[in-house]
């Protein structure tokens, strides 16, 4: 294996806090992996599990780049509330939750999410309606289940509503099916996309429908790294579809419903409101010897993401097309899923904002970017440790910020209550 050197950009100024250099020593397959930046060499950082908070940096305005986003782990009694030009609230709308995934608003008011055991809930009027508006056998194995939901652009008039799932035949697969809601009920099944690689892990998930009215669907590389470079695949990918399933055609690459390829796990889409899209993506987790380096990126058709040869600045195989992250968590974890721009105005201080959900890092994420949107000038960890995992943050028609937890996933510690839908609004 090469060693591994870092990816040069055209924008990249570091301040006196950026990391000069990690030099991380990592099993794999009997190879010692090392990592070289320019500069003299520090300590090995402990563990990230053993590590105590440190602050999140913040560039200068001389320095508008960052090269690597330290993030701090969760405290025990979590942080302070943010505070801005407006005081905000926090309440718990729903509690008893299991395993939440996303969460949408009807044009009437209702809410619509997902449980990872494969049911469909409705809140109507502030209240969990009992009966499931669908339920459906799927394979809630490891971080499969029934995953992403999204709404037709026309919901009103059509009533469609999209999800995704992980279903298992000869061996774990995903599907993206269409259904209409009718009486508080989903029914008229219709499969848009079948047959996307699934596993125990990395099935990405998210869906929604973008600005031009077309289905975007983030998958994961279903535990095989090297399908994220075949474009033959849809593993590894986010894909872009009519909303009949049919391919636009204005896709990058004719005949196929690829948008852009190279992905690990992505598992948050968010647009801004001049039409660019950002997308999370998870991070190694042991896997070809890597760890952390967690990433936003921007999402551009036809561009290559670099996974598994590619990782944030890392190269394990130089890919003279591979796009770099606009932020990245280094050495640590942030676990980034569900993604949001804040666009109402109401919380003015979040304004323009990317506002994503930590996992692992059990933190809302929010990333200030530069003018182009190519470059990340701020991060800030919010309500950090207070709530525990957190699977999505979504931007509600009443202009407050909606989260779902996720401690009931196998891999949190669940509270009283847990799983919930926590709304956060101007006081």
């Amino acid at each position: 294996m090469q060693p591994f050197a870092r990816i040069p950009h055209a924008n990249l100024r570091l301040t006196r806090r950026s990391v000069l250099l990690f030099s991380l020593l990592l099993p794999a397959c009997n190879v010692g992996i090392q990592r070289w930046e320019s500069g003299p060499p520090t300590a090995t950082p402990p563990p990230a599990a053993s590590r105590t908070p440190s602050p999140v940096r913040t560039p200068s305005s001389a320095s508008p780049s960052l090269a690597t986003v330290t993030a701090p782990r969760p405290s025990p009694t979590g942080a302070p509330s943010p505070t801005g030009p407006v005081a905000l609230r926090v309440e718990t709308l729903l509690t008893g939750l299991e395993a939440p995934w996303e969460v949408t608003f009807a044009p009437d008011g209702r809410l619509l999410l997902t449980e990872r055991p494969g049911r469909v809930r409705l809140v109507v009027n502030g209240q969990l309606r009992t009966r499931p508006a669908l339920t459906l056998p799927v394979a809630a194995v490891g971080e499969g289940g029934l995953l992403g939901l999204a709404l037709h652009p026309d919901f009103s008039r059509t009533g469609w509503v999209y999800l995704y799932y992980t279903y298992q035949t000869d061996q774990l697969w995903n599907r993206v099916v269409r259904y209409r809601l009718a009486d508080d009920q989903l029914v008229e099944p219709q499969v848009i996309l079948d047959r996307i690689p699934g596993a125990s892990i990395h099935d990405g998930g998210r869906i929604a429908f973008g600005p031009d009215g077309k289905l975007y669907v983030t998958t994961g590389d279903a535990r095989d790294p090297e399908a994220a470079q075949d474009l033959a695949s849809l593993a590894g990918k986010i894909l872009r579809l009519e909303p009949d399933g049919s391919l636009p055609p204005d896709n990058p690459f004719p005949g196929s419903p690829v948008w852009t390829y190279g992905h690990r796990n992505p598992q948050g889409l968010a647009w801004t409101n001049d039409g660019r899209l950002y997308a999370t993506e998870h991070g190694p987790t042991g896997d070809l010897g890597l760890a952390a380096h967690d990433e936003v990126n921007l999402i551009e058709p036809g561009k290559n993401y670099g996974w598994p040869f590619v990782v944030a600045d890392l190269v394990r195989r130089p890919l003279p097309d591979a796009v770099p992250p606009v932020a990245q968590s280094g050495q640590t974890t942030w676990a980034p899923s569900g993604a949001t721009f804040v666009r109402a105005g109401s919380i003015p201080q979040w304004q323009g904002n990317l506002l994503f959900a930590g996992l692992r890092s059990q933190a809302l994420w929010r990333l200030v970017l530069t003018p182009d949107g190519r470059s990340a000038v701020q991060l800030e960890a919010l309500y950090q440790g207070e709530f525990g995992r957190l699977r999505t943050v979504v931007e509600g028609p009443d202009g407050a910020i909606y989260l779902l937890t996720s401690n009931r996933d196998g891999r949190g510690n669940p509270r009283a209550g847990d799983d919930r839908l926590v709304r956060i609004a101007p006081a």
